[in-house]
């Protein structure tokens, strides 16, 4: 059975760092692009960032360039998102979810077949 954990959600300071992780089973993530997803209150999800399975091509949302960083780790199943510089407008629930698909170029949220549950990341000092 297909299985999305994510982890390392957490109270930060603005301009501090936390690393989520989202541990997958029940599929061999090497066929598989990840994304990861962010919801505000009362806001719509939308894509944070996406790495594609066979080349490990990534892209982010132009908010998060140059402060987020996406890896995965295929040994363990495990995607991973680096966040620095944390903004108060990062607060949200991050959600990772697996896609139909090994790239990333041109995926809507549709093309994500199964998500986690979330971890809560709340910017504020």
């Amino acid at each position: 059975q297909l299985q999305l954990v994510e982890s390392g959600g957490g109270l930060v300071q603005p301009g501090g760092s936390l690393r989520l992780s989202c541990a997958v089973s029940g599929i061999n993530l090497d066929n598989h692009a990840i994304g990861w997803f962010r919801q505000a209150p009362g806001k719509e999800r939308e894509r944070v960032s996406c790495i594609s399975s066979t080349d490990g091509i990534t892209n982010y949302a132009d908010f998060v360039k140059g402060r987020f960083t996406i890896s995965r780790d295929n040994a363990k199943n495990t995607v991973y998102l680096q966040m620095n510089s944390l903004k108060s407008e990062d607060t949200g629930s991050y959600y990772c979810a697996v896609s139909i698909y090994v790239s990333c170029l041109g995926l809507s949220p549709t093309d994500f077949a199964s998500w986690g549950q979330g971890t809560q990341v709340t910017v504020s000092s």
